[in-house]
């Protein structure tokens, strides 16, 4: 049988010393959990059991004083009294009788007669009454008298000097209560001695107590005491073990005669049955007794019940146990205690013998740790050197001496591990830090060849089912031309196609087929006798390229095996960058098509988001270039070139979400449509209704020449003003304040309209119409309106809010749109309206707002920032964000150049013609002046010759004129703070 494979001695240790200690303290937990769970268990069961013995105790001591002052009474002269008056001569007694006990809630005598004398409490009848009662009441006396000729109902309020406050009649009374008909009278009259009655719920009060009674001279007449029995579920709340415990008193239908909270005894609605508004257990509201009603009526004579029940997923042990009174009706104790609070102590004490256990713990290990690498110093050592190793620290190599052979050996073999590490990670960090893919291939062979102590070596990249060679290498990192061929991945040669087959790094004597197909003839690197060739795989082991090593000798499988493990990661890295750039080309075509889109979108944009690129482009090369000036020391990585390149080429991409007729609009009504057709149907409307009224004129015996004249001059005027509004519509000139009285003139015009403009329109523009209310037909229409369902609404979305994310600060018009007629041809200057205006300068917003979306590498964070200044001025009255020019970066201002200087030279506008550069570069020179534009980065823009250069790649010929520089650098005002 063979040996179990040895362990260290320190873990033998260790284990043996902890795992006795973890089992120790594991048994005597379960132990003592065990113990306690089954003494709180048996205490549980006592509980129940003093519970009941305290209620019966409560109430014996409620009712006991109770039955002395009911014998008592039956004994007194108020029983044979048969008026009012000799009753009250008794009130003295009776009060006595009722302070004796604070449960009793009132005394009372009823007579065969129907007569009835009462003595209560005030606020131990209905909340009614007690709101009748004077100030200062403490007693009331409710008597009926049916011996005189008319029956009589009174209630006398008494202070606690039995002074009498008020007496009311209350004739009412007497109808409402006969004592002859209550269950206490004739229970009373049908028994010898002392009766009483189950607990109910009085009538008056809501509250829960039992009746005594006893018969009292002869029969004639019966005493009574209502004893409350409220204080009962106060005592039961102070039986209560946990603070979820409940326990109330039930009789043997489930009805709750004492509970802690007795607002919940008493059901909403109790109807003409007193006992029929006690709550039964299920009504009470609490899901653990409830489950406890039917075992409750199935008590019969059983003097104890226990179950488990299950509310919500918690555990509760549940009793019902017999109160032991001379009542007839059996009464019962009903406790629900929940598991996990009675096993609280239990758990208790396992979480502190879990903590006892992890405290001897903690004293143990550092005592057997110490004690094992007493006895293995040197493994300590050697664990040491494994931790240098696992935190990557290669410095020194390990030099260990011990008499353990097993450890020295383990030494060696470590420090060899140590030095392969160091030597595969120094190539693995070379190669994945290398970004150009262009440059990591011959990086990666040189790697591999130094590796494998090869002479030299050619890389080849998987193209189908075809081999490229991608780099030629000797060992000294000299470039070989040695004309390979593109082989096929079945015929390279025998040592290649084994390699390949296998998916496994061989190395052999090269033969003269393998030199043949690979094309190792010249020069006389490529003639060492042996070869290695390493096939490259990705992760899913698919061929991404291969390499082919020439050596002087055959490599041992040491060597073999490092090379094999270095072309594994060596083919990852490849792959990874491989499909880097492949994402980078592929990102860059979508930017490009994007802008691409957005110049095809509309003549008004031309190539424009192509151009302001290779501008921005030029003029941050100028600034690396700079030699003196501001820009002397500025300089730009590749990260920060591709985030300028992808900015400049997404500096408009909010143009998508902008209508294509609002950046179009020639005219100020034009919409989808020009509306100036519309007007000029109207127009057409009063010519006809003049040619009409001419007609109907003649035809009354008018002169016929006059009334035609009179519609020719009105011809004349109505060409005369649709002519005024073409012109306006046009916006060419300047709208002066007298143009704008004589439109609102014009528009004042009335035409009269009979078909409803609501149908055959679309569903919004009908909802915008129905808001205004129903107008009968026919109506008169004025020629220019500036109708309310012109007025297009800001949707909620829509609102920039002053505290937004962005810090956008644009004034933001109230209305998406106006399309008032009025409005529209009233504007001053131009062809927009205001919110037509901020509709198109929005474009810059949602460029921000989408760039700020995307998920950009760290490289590419600063995209949405330079894209989203070029509307910025250096004063900070630009828009969106009103940005000054310390608040910009370089990139962004230089942006902001490009595409002003693009804008003013392109020639692919309709709606203007191209600015010579002389022209455009004067109009830069005042926006410097200004403070719109950077003065030190136009100076930068002009004594470079960018916008030279610019001019003659995109400019036409007849553009390019002469500028003078010199003159407009003397205008350059430098801006507060450099760049």
């Amino acid at each position: 049988m063979p040996m179990r494979r040895p362990y260290p001695l320190h873990i033998h240790i260790s284990t043996l010393f902890l795992g006795l200690i973890l089992v120790v303290c594991a048994v005597l937990a379960g132990i003592g959990y065990r113990l306690s769970s089954s003494l709180l268990e048996r205490s549980a069961t006592d509980l129940t059991a003093r519970i009941s013995r305290e209620t019966l105790l409560e109430m014996r001591l409620i009712i006991d004083p109770a039955e002395m002052a009911t014998r008592l009474l039956s004994q007194q002269r108020v029983s044979r009294a048969t008026s009012l008056e000799h009753r009250l001569e008794s009130l003295e007694f009776l009060r006595l009788a009722l302070d004796s006990s604070p449960a009793l809630s009132s005394l009372y005598v009823g007579y065969d007669n129907g007569d009835f004398f009462l003595l209560g409490r005030i606020g131990h009848g209905s909340a009614a009454e007690s709101a009748r009662a004077p100030a200062g009441a403490r007693y009331v006396v409710q008597s009926i008298e049916r011996a005189t000729p008319a029956a009589r109902g009174a209630f006398m309020y008494f202070d606690d000097r039995l002074r009498l406050l008020r007496q009311d009649d209350r004739p009412d009374y007497v109808a409402a209560y006969d004592p002859r008909q209550r269950p206490w009278f004739t229970q009373a009259r049908n028994e010898a001695g002392l009766v009483e009655t189950p607990p109910y719920l009085f009538f008056s009060s809501h509250r829960v107590g039992t009746t005594l009674a006893h018969s009292a001279d002869g029969g004639r007449a019966v005493v009574g005491a209502d004893i409350l029995l409220h204080t009962l579920g106060e005592a039961l709340a102070r039986q209560k073990v946990t603070p979820a415990t409940a326990v109330a008193m039930v009789n043997g239908e489930g009805r709750v005669l004492a509970y802690e909270e007795p607002q919940r005894m008493v059901l909403a609605s109790a109807g003409d049955d007193e006992r029929a508004s006690l709550a039964r257990l299920d009504q009470l509201g609490v899901p653990a007794l409830a489950l406890v009603l039917d075992t409750v009526r199935n008590m019969q004579e059983r003097p104890t019940a226990t179950l488990a029940v299950t509310v919500a997923d918690r555990e509760w042990r549940a009793s019902v146990d017999r109160l032991q009174l001379e009542s007839a009706l059996p009464l019962y104790i009903v406790t629900a205690i929940p598991e996990d609070e009675l096993m609280a102590g239990a758990l208790r004490l396992a979480r502190h013998s879990a903590i006892a256990t992890l405290v001897v713990l903690l004293l143990t290990v550092p005592l057997t740790w110490w004690l094992a690498h007493t006895v293995s110093r040197s493994l300590g050592s050697l664990a040491g050197e494994a931790e240098a190793i696992r935190h990557f620290e290669f410095a020194r190599p390990i030099v260990l001496k011990s008499s353990i052979k097993e450890v020295s050996e383990l030494a060696q073999t470590m420090d060899g591990m140590k030095r392969t590490i160091h030597r595969f990670l120094e190539i693995s960090q070379a190669v994945a830090a290398e970004q150009n893919f262009d440059r990591l291939l011959p990086r990666l062979l040189s790697d591999t060849l130094t590796a494998a102590g090869a002479r030299a070596g050619i890389l080849y990249l998987a193209e189908g089912n075809e081999l490229q060679p991608a780099a030629a290498l000797e060992q000294s990192g000299q470039a070989l031309d040695a004309g390979l061929a593109t082989l096929t991945i079945e015929r390279g040669g025998p040592l290649l196609a084994a390699a390949l087959s296998g998916q496994v790094a061989r190395s052999g004597r090269l033969q003269a087929e393998d030199r043949a197909c690979l094309g190792l003839t010249n020069p006389e690197s490529l003639q060492s006798p042996y070869g290695i060739a390493v096939p490259l795989l990705n992760r899913n082991c698919e061929l991404v390229g291969a390499m082919m090593l020439v050596a002087d000798s055959e490599a041992d499988a040491g060597r073999l095996s490092f090379v094999k493990a270095l072309s594994a990661s060596a083919a990852v890295s490849l792959e990874s960058k491989a499909l880097i750039k492949a994402q980078k080309d592929l990102f860059a075509a979508f930017i490009q098509l994007i802008a691409a889109a957005i110049d095809a979108k509309s003549p008004y944009t031309g190539g424009h988001c192509a151009r302001v690129p290779e501008l921005t482009r030029m003029l941050s090369e100028a600034a690396c270039a700079a030699s003196s000036g501001p820009y002397k020391d500025f300089s730009l990585s590749e990260d920060d070139r591709e985030a300028l390149h992808v900015a400049a080429w997404l500096h408009d991409c909010g143009k998508v979400t902008t209508p294509e007729y609002v950046v179009d609009k020639a005219t100020k009504l034009e919409t989808i449509h020009d509306r100036i057709h519309e007007v000029r149907m109207r127009f057409e409307v009063l010519k006809r209704d003049a040619e009409i009224d001419s007609l109907r004129a003649i035809a009354r015996g008018d002169d016929a020449t006059v009334a035609h004249g009179r519609m020719l001059a009105e011809w004349r005027q109505f060409d005369d003003d649709f002519a005024f509004v073409a012109r306006c519509n046009e916006g060419g000139e300047f709208m002066a304040p007298h143009d704008i009285e004589r439109l609102r003139a014009i528009g004042g015009r009335t035409w009269l309209r009979t078909l409803d403009d609501r149908i055959g329109i679309a569903r919004e523009e009908r909802l915008r119409s129905a808001a205004v209310g129903t107008v009968l037909l026919p109506v008169a229409e004025r020629l220019l309106a500036d109708k309310p369902e012109h007025q297009l609404p800001r949707r909620e979305q829509d609102q920039i809010a002053a505290d937004n994310r962005w810090g956008f600060r644009m004034a933001v018009p109230q209305a998406l749109y106006n399309r008032g007629e009025l409005y529209n041809l009233s504007i001053g200057r131009g062809t927009l309206t205001e919110e037509e205006r901020y509709k198109i300068n929005e474009h810059i917003i949602q460029t921000l707002m989408m760039l700020s979306q995307l998920p950009f590498p760290k490289h590419l964070r600063q995209v949405p920032e330079i894209a989203g200044g070029h509307h910025e001025k250096m004063d900070g009255s630009g828009y969106p964000r009103r940005l000054r020019r310390d608040e910009m970066s370089p990139l962004a201002r230089m942006m902001a150049i490009a595409d002003i200087f693009e804008a003013l030279t392109a020639i692919d506008r309709p709606y203007k013609t191209g600015k010579t550069l002389s022209a455009a570069l004067a109009i830069m020179s005042r926006m410097q002046q200004e403070q719109h534009i950077d003065g030190e980065l136009f100076a930068l823009f002009l004594r470079s010759g960018v916008h030279l250069e610019y001019a003659r790649k995109f400019m036409q010929p007849e553009q390019i004129d002469s500028v003078d520089v010199d003159s407009l650098l003397l205008r350059v005002e430098s801006p507060p703070a450099a760049a």
